[in-house]
């Protein structure tokens, strides 16, 4: 037995019990400390804080109160800075051991005794967030931002505040109160504006891009260029988030800034790219876009002809994808592939530059796993995208992941900028694979892909995404592939490009870095599409009942002013008829666009309508049975809404040329045993459109064929497809164990 003689030993004691959660012995302690020593105010602050977490929050404030009564105003307060001490130290032990509901209970009671407080505030601030409770509303009932621009002079420690503000702007982007916090913390950064960059940018990344909110990213740079205006890579960013958002103007002109401030070729080859983004999504300015994009041919091949090779990882992989808007205005794919390949080759030489150690490890290990490899493994199939939701790409690569073979392959998943919570296709992708994982951060999706020792890593971004083409140049499979999500995107660690008979001639070869891979058939098959009920009808347009509808229904720079007037050129030919037009871009530049190559066709531009864009593909996908004839663009055709097409039934007319983008719905058509709208020239694009126009039995004809190609054509038997691609995948991998 312990004989207790002075109350310090009673505290040590305490403190001992305390620390080990003996809480009842702790105040059994105090106690009798008080009654020994009833002036020690300090006995009472912790007795008072041990009733508190057993849950006698009552007692615990009358304790505390009890001691305080007899002081002077002066007296007082230093007791409760003492008190808020003691409590703020157990706080935060509390917060290292994870305990956050007992921490948040303390805190709650420092603001009673301190509600001025700005740090226990901004810590229950975040403790709301780590409990899963947060609204947002928080930051209004706590008076954080009244006090934040309140007080002259406060002051804040800054990692506290830019670890709260970051947590809000992750976990509760799009509430006002979080953009008002943030321009209450500017302030406070006036000479930490580097501190204030690396909390900002990779949260607007994030929430512009994963999260699909590019205004409130926009909202997010708006604020920081108050501090530091002329901040060249968070304008670059902003330009993207404006364009991103439907803000076209301001996305183009935010572009334009871009370029005038950087000096770099590299930047001044990536900020050229941006304005020709933000003029080819608007639509409607075909001329300067022209313009823009002859400069960027000059630019790229100047760079190509330079071959820097000293670029760091951020200029590297905004390079890849620089040329990504010639075959959208240009049908020359040997012009075209020679600019994308070379491009690409420069991006590579670089990537293993700064990237040496990683890739001549993942290259060398290669070998060493090709030599043990057994033949009866499994093939590890590594699939790589940010379009495993609800995209095009995630409509359609669905069936692949659905009829995979289990028995002969395992497969994996790696995502970028993806969200279960606001996706549920994404959601069912989890589901689909062995295993899956997530990241924006190349050096760890690379890395992973090496540990898991995937056999074939199939790329579904191509140049769309900039961080697929820096894993894909790093090398971290050794057989790597392109399929489905764009053009092949002339990397040369990637040894192929699944196409198929028609979407590429056999003559293509010749202009491509990979291997092009045929399949049989079709290189993308589906089992077909969720259909919902439609939004709009002939009646809401001010369309008769007998009038012949036609559709395009593609993204601004997709249309092109060349097959945009032979559209209109149809429309003319064909009376009763109307044009319906949707899909992205500025609405305003696009119907001048319109109307003014209608106006120069002779046609009456009271027979357009613009329809407005739906959020759910099954809506969008009804909404095509309102058409007739459905009008591909040129260059550039659909490929996703081809499909879509075809599947409601739909005659459409598509104009073939030499190029990839220029082919796909060809090879669709082809294999849905359609040839009935498929023009080699403009004037039987012409011919076709009108034809159908006025032969409604032919247009029943078709629909007829293509309700018949549901139970025969490749195109629309994922099964099927599944096999063809594994037996490509098969033969890739055998073909590498045998070299």
């Amino acid at each position: 037995m312990v004989l207790i003689t002075t109350p310090t030993q009673h505290h040590q004691l305490a403190e001992k019990y305390f620390v080990s959660g003996n809480y009842i012995q702790a105040a059994s302690l105090y106690e009798e400390a008080i009654a020994i020593e009833p002036d020690v105010k300090s006995y009472y602050w912790s007795l008072g804080l041990i009733l508190l977490l057993q849950g006698q929050e009552v007692e615990a404030q009358t304790t505390w109160f009890m001691a305080m009564m007899d002081g002077e105003p002066e007296q007082v307060d230093a007791w409760n800075q003492e008190l808020v001490t003691i409590l703020n130290t157990e706080a935060e032990r509390q917060e290292e051991r994870e305990e956050y509901s007992v921490a948040a209970k303390i805190r709650c009671n420092i603001k009673e005794i301190a509600p001025q407080d700005i740090h226990n505030l901004l810590h229950l601030v975040l403790l709301s967030i780590k409990l899963g409770n947060y609204t947002g509303n928080e930051l209004e009932e706590l008076k954080v931002i009244d006090i934040l621009k309140g007080e002259s002079g406060l002051e804040v420690r800054l990692d506290l505040l830019m670890q709260v503000l970051k947590a809000t702007l992750d976990y509760a982007p799009a509430h006002p109160s979080t953009l008002e916090l943030l321009n209450a913390c500017l302030p406070y950064c006036h000479h930490h504006i580097p501190v204030l960059l690396t909390t900002l940018l990779p949260s607007a990344i994030e929430i512009a891009y994963s999260k699909q909110l590019p205004a409130i990213a926009a909202q997010i740079c708006e604020s920081y260029l108050t501090l530091s205006p002329n901040n060249t890579e968070v304008i670059g960013q902003l330009a993207s988030f404006y364009q991103n958002a439907n803000q076209f103007v301001k996305g183009i002109e935010t572009a334009k800034l871009y370029y005038s401030l950087v000096e770099e070729f590299a930047d001044k080859v990536f900020a050229n790219r941006q304005v020709l983004r933000g003029l080819m999504s608007a639509g409607g300015h075909w001329e300067e876009s022209l313009s823009i994009n002859s400069k960027q041919k000059s630019l790229i091949l100047s760079l190509v002809e330079n071959q820097p090779k000293n670029l760091d990882n951020v200029r590297t992989t905004r390079l890849f994808n620089a040329s990504f808007f010639s075959p959208y205005i240009e049908d020359n794919p040997i012009k075209n592939r020679t600019l994308q390949n070379g491009l690409s080759q420069v991006c590579q030489a670089n990537i293993a530059n700064y990237a040496k150690e990683k890739v001549e490890k993942y290259f060398y290990g290669h070998l060493e796993r090709k030599k043990g490899k057994p033949s009866n493994e499994k093939i590890k199939l590594g699939y790589l995208s940010y379009c495993l939701k609800s995209h095009s790409v995630g409509w359609l690569a669905r069936w692949l992941f659905e009829y995979h073979d289990r028995d002969k392959f395992e497969v994996y998943a790696y995502f970028i900028n993806t969200n279960p919570d606001l996706d549920p296709l994404h959601e069912w992708y989890l589901s689909k694979v062995d295993k899956a994982y997530k990241s924006t951060n190349t050096n760890e999706l690379a890395e992973q892909i090496y540990q898991d020792e995937i056999d074939v890593l199939i790329d579904l971004d191509s140049i769309t995404l900039d961080i697929s083409c820096e894993v894909m140049g790093m090398k971290p499979a050794p057989v790597q592939v392109t399929w489905l999500g764009w053009d092949a995107s002339g990397i040369p660690a990637v040894d192929y490009f699944v196409a198929d008979p028609y979407v590429l001639p056999e003559s293509a070869q010749e202009y491509y870095s990979e291997e092009i891979w045929r399949l049989p058939h079709t290189y993308v098959a589906v089992d077909g599409f969720e259909v919902s009920v439609p939004t709009i009808t002939r009646e809401e347009l001010d369309i008769p009942n007998d009038a012949v509808v036609y559709l395009c229904g593609q993204r601004g720079f997709k249309r092109h002013p060349d097959i945009t007037r032979l559209q209109l050129k149809i429309i003319k030919e064909v009376p009763n008829s109307y044009f319906l037009i949707k899909g992205i871009s500025e609405e305003n530049s696009i119907k001048i666009f319109f109307d003014g190559l209608a106006d120069e066709e002779g046609v009456d531009t009271s027979r357009l309508r613009f329809l407005p864009i739906v959020m759910s593909e099954s809506v969008h996908r009804a909404n095509l049975g309102i058409a007739d004839i459905v009008l591909d663009t040129y260059p550039y055709n659909g490929a996703t809404t081809t499909l879509e097409t075809l599947w409601m039934c739909i005659p459409m007319v598509t104009k073939v040329g030499e190029q990839f983008a220029a082919r796909n719905s060809y090879t669709m058509m082809m294999n849905a045993g359609i040839t009935e709208g498929i023009a080699w020239t403009d004037e039987e694009y012409v011919e076709w459109g009108v034809r159908l126009g006025k032969d409604e039995a032919l247009r029943q004809q078709i629909a007829w064929k293509l309700r018949q190609s549901r139970k025969t054509s490749p195109l629309w038997n994922g099964k099927q497809f599944t096999r063809e691609m594994e037996n490509a995948y098969t033969q890739m991998w055998q073909k590498y164990l045998e070299s």
